[in-house]
């Protein structure tokens, strides 16, 4: 397995999960120092057209108290090459959900023009935070 200097990944991480913790552990792995971005609600509401349940300063909070993780920066826009420019990793993590999507394989191909590789990780089947969300309001139903 080849050793990165610094990694980066991002996510929004509303409802922490296993796959979260995955990519996470995984990353860490292949590099020295781990940089995760966490998307901003801002950037969610903009995106997602919806609020994460758990607010931005918890969500950087809890991914900065996990052990793999080096630091954390907000994830205000979804420029991986700006983030590049701005943190300078040599490998960018993404889940495999994610790939061939315009966004990454565009950005994939930026990335690679100055040196920095793409390693997609499997998605862990049969978890996400919406999946959660989902089960959640299920329960509060069957409260009624």
């Amino acid at each position: 397995m080849k050793k990165y200097k610094k990694g980066y990944t991002t996510g929004v991480y509303d409802m922490f999960h296993i796959g979260h913790l995955n990519v996470l552990r995984r990353a860490k792995e292949y590099c020295d120092f781990l940089i995760v971005g966490v998307s901003t609600d801002e950037l969610v509401q903009q995106e997602k057209n919806k609020i994460p349940i758990i607010p931005f300063a918890e969500r950087a909070e809890i991914i900065a108290a996990i052990e793999y993780v080096d630091e954390v920066v907000p994830q205000t826009d979804k420029d991986k090459f700006a983030a590049w420019e701005r943190y300078g990793f040599d490998v960018m993590f993404v889940g495999d959900d994610w790939k061939g999507k315009p966004l990454f394989t565009q950005a994939e191909e930026k990335l690679n023009e100055v040196g920095v590789d793409v390693i997609y990780f499997e998605y862990t089947q049969n978890i996400s935070s919406t999946k959660l969300k989902d089960f959640i309001m299920e329960l509060e139903g069957s409260y009624e």
